[in-house]
Order: structure tokens, then sequence, then C-alpha cells
């Protein structure tokens, strides 16, 4: 058994599957089971060593309709105003987009510490001996190989293998973990996975009367007033004196050296300048340096003014959703509708985030889907830079070229980074997904009527593409 949870034996005509470990072969003196008691459920269960053939009654496939909602608001809002933040509706959320402006905001991150509101992202609790199993199902990466005060980057598929969400697993216990998902895709995200556990809907288009494992797990919602004392909700401090700010707060001497020993995606549970705390060193602005710092709702607003204050001459920002675009974007990171998802259905593998879905799990949603699409897949998302500045911005869906003038793909993202350049984020074909490659975007040729080359006349002027060149989809930063 341990040979075949290492990878050293086959147990399926693919090899790539291996059972889940590690396991530990432990000398027994019970006496061996001759006869088992109860309904046999393989015929329920996703996938079994020595699978057989079975049927049943096929689950209907999840539907999900975005509604309209009233405005919500985070527990920051007035002080968000009170600062005076420019507001703007974001995925049903009133939300700061800039403070000062993007660059300078950008910049404060890269130089010292940027302060964001990301309470408007959802917050999940999975617990109970259920909780890795279910979220092994539903998760492409491997949750249940996390240690505790791990965390990792994954995403929920369908069984097209279709991105429904990217998401955080952090494991906080034995059979607890935080999942932190898009705001954009919050509702979505909760009636999915509720769906699943209660066994309601497809989970396997080859196999559709099964359900998934882990049906036991408790799914909590950590925003829900319903969560009493447990409730939580996510402010990010971001930049290389990040942790200096957050130790100015005020800890006691075994909380200093625990949060001093974090390594990236790791976490720990904190009690920081009297603010009891989820502590995680991991964030969605590139930077080596940073937490996410997970609160109860009712001390955001003392917390946040907290870190603002000791934060101050150390050169801490407030900032809004400009500059975590312009952060993630020069970062190479994948937002959720541009990077993946959204109108082209770009997969995690399309997206540059193959290596996160870990196919040697025997079973998870959208495993075979995931395989069969990689095998035909065509194109990846590279980062670009432009080659020089003062160029036009680049927008979603603008067209990329060859130099030979040949659409080769298009522009997912834009913005600017911290040398003053554009750089920006491109699903092309394959073989350009080279560093150095040469590109030429036309920026806004969507959006021009043009004219034909007949019909153009002396002093008129035409579009043309600007020159820029794939470079590092992860800078040194």
């Amino acid at each position: 058994m341990r040979a075949i949870s290492d990878g050293y034996a086959a147990f399926d005509p693919d090899p790539s599957r291996r059972t889940p470990g590690p396991i530990y072969v432990v000398e027994s003196q019970r006496e061996p089971v001759k006869t088992a008691a109860g309904n046999p459920l393989a015929h329920l269960k996703p996938y079994y060593i020595g699978i057989s053939a079975s049927e049943g009654k096929a689950l209907p496939p999840f539907e999900w309709q975005d509604k309209e909602s009233p405005i919500r608001r985070t527990a920051l809002c007035d002080t968000h105003k009170a600062l005076g933040a420019k507001m703007v509706p974001f995925a049903g959320w009133e939300m700061p987009v800039w403070y000062s402006s993007v660059v300078e905001e950008h910049l404060a991150t890269r130089q010292a510490a940027g302060l964001f509101d990301v309470a408007h992202m959802g917050v999940y609790q999975v617990e109970g001996p259920d909780a890795a199993p279910f979220l092994d199902s539903v998760c492409g990466n491997d949750i249940a190989g996390l240690e505790i005060g791990e965390s990792c980057y994954t995403h929920f598929l369908d069984p097209y293998a279709n991105v429904i969400d990217d998401t955080l697993v952090y494991r906080r216990g034995a059979e607890k973990f935080l999942v932190v998902v898009n705001a954009s895709n919050d509702d979505k995200d909760w009636a999915w996975l509720n769906a699943v556990l209660k066994g309601e809907v497809l989970v396997d288009a080859t196999r559709p009367w099964v359900q998934s494992y882990g049906r036991k797990a408790i799914l909590r919602n950590l925003r829900d007033p319903k969560a009493g004392a447990d409730m939580r909700v996510d402010i990010a401090l971001q930049g290389p004196k990040s942790r200096e700010i957050l130790l100015a707060l005020g800890v006691d001497a075994p909380t200093r050296k625990r949060i001093m020993a974090l390594k990236r995606t790791e976490l720990c549970d904190a009690i920081v300048g009297g603010f009891d705390l989820i502590v995680s060193r991991t964030g969605y602005t590139g930077e080596k340096m940073a937490f996410e710092l997970f609160v109860h709702p009712d001390k955001a607003v003392d917390f946040w003014n907290a870190l603002l204050k000791v934060g101050e001459p150390l050169g801490i920002k407030p900032c809004g959703l400009g500059a975590r675009d312009s952060l993630r974007t020069e970062a190479g990171l994948p937002l959720y509708g541009h990077e993946m998802g959204g109108e082209m259905n770009l997969g995690v593998a399309e997206a540059g985030f193959g290596s996160y879905v870990k196919t040697y799990k025997p079973w998870f949603i959208g495993r075979e889907a995931y395989l069969a699409r990689e095998k035909d897949r065509k194109g990846v998302v590279v980062r670009f830079r432009f080659t020089e500045k003062g160029v036009r911005m680049a927008h979603n869906a603008d067209p990329v070229l060859d130099e030979k003038g040949r659409v080769i793909g298009v522009v997912t993202s834009c913005a600017v980074d911290m040398e003053g350049y554009l750089t920006g984020q491109a699903f092309v074909e394959l073989k350009y997904a080279v560093e150095g490659t040469p590109l030429f975007i036309f920026q806004g040729a969507g959006k021009t009527a043009g004219k034909a080359p007949a019909d153009l006349k002396a002093g008129e002027r035409v579009t043309l593409p600007t020159a820029a060149s794939v470079v590092s989809r992860y800078p040194k930063l």
C-alpha cells in the first residue's frame, strides 16, 4: 500500500494515479475481517481501486444565473470615504478604486507597504473529519497534502474542466480549512460547494450518478453573522515593510517568533495589538513580504486605522482596486474573467497554472476533462511589456500580432509597472510564448473604425500596432 501511495507501484491503467498518502504500514493484532456488513456504496463513489461498471440516476448539471442585488459595502466603506477615496461599484460592492493615484499606491506597495480592503472576498470554513476529502474532490490541487499552517493556490473545476473560480485554501487544523474566493464569484461558489456537498449536481460526466467524497464535511460562511465569534474578513498588508508594520502593533515574544518564522504561503493564529487574527503570508501583489490578515468584521475599522497609524512613519499607503490590479498584472498573476474563465473560457493550463492541478490524485471534479483538454491545448497566457514608454493603453481583447502582422492572440490585461512601462498579459499561440519573442499590440483596434487602404487620403492618420515583447511571467520584484 505504501508503494502505491508513493507512486512506485501502479494500480490502474492510468499510471499517473496514486492513492492519497502518506500511508503508514503497522502491524495489527486485530482479527481479520471476514465479512462486511451494511449496504454497498461502491456505485455512488466517483472512484475506487478496482472500479467496476455500475449505473444509477443521472444528476443534473449545476446551473447558475447571476442575480441583481443591492450594492453591498464592507465595514470600511465610510472609512474609505473619509480618507478621500474614489469609490466605484465592483462585483456588487462599493469599493475604493484609488485614494491618491494608482501609480503612487503601486509604488508605495513596492517600496514600503500598501493596505488593501479585501473584505468583499468570500471567506468559508470547511471542517470535520471529511473536510480534506471534500476539498480534494472540489479542488485540483492536493489539499490533503497540506500540513497544518500551510496554504495553496487552487481551482474549482466543473466536470468539463471549466474554471468555476480560483481560490486559496488554508489548513488551520487537522480538520479545519479556510477557503477564500473571489468576490465576483462568491454567491456562485457558495451555491456550487453546497450543491456538491449535498449530492445534488453532476460531478462526473462519465458516471453522472456518482457523488463527491467527503459529504459529511461542514461548510460555513465566515462572513455570515451566524458564524458569531468565528466571523472573519480579509485585510491585505503588502510590501517589503509589511511585517515590520504588523509587529509594530505590539505582540508578545512567542507571537513575534511565530510570525517571524512564517514562510511564504504559511499561516498562524495570533493576537496582534489586541486583535485576534489569522495571519497568512500570502497576497495578490507578487510581493515576497506580504500578509493577508483575517479579522472579525466588528474589529475591521479599528484594525485598519491602527495599521495606518503605526505604518505612517514607514510609508504605508491605503490602496484601491486600481493598484491591486496593476500590481497583480505586473506580477503575472491571473484575474478570473481575464486570464481564466471569461468569454474565451480559458482553463487552468491556458492561464499558465497547470502545475497547480495534481492529476496524480485518483479523482477530483474535472480530472478526466482536464487531461483531455491539455492534450489539445494550443495556447497559453504570457506577460508582455511595451518596448517604449508613453504608448497607448492596451485593453482586454485587443489583438496581438507577430512580426508579419498575423494575429496570434489577444490581450487579457494591461497596466503600468513600477518603472513606468505598460505591462500586460495576453493569450497567445504556444510557439510565441518564449521569453524575448517580439509582439505587436493593436491597441483599441476593436473600437476604432478604419478605412480601407485604397480610401486613405494625404494627411489622414491611421492606427498602427505598437511593439512589445514577451517577458518573464513572474518577475523578480
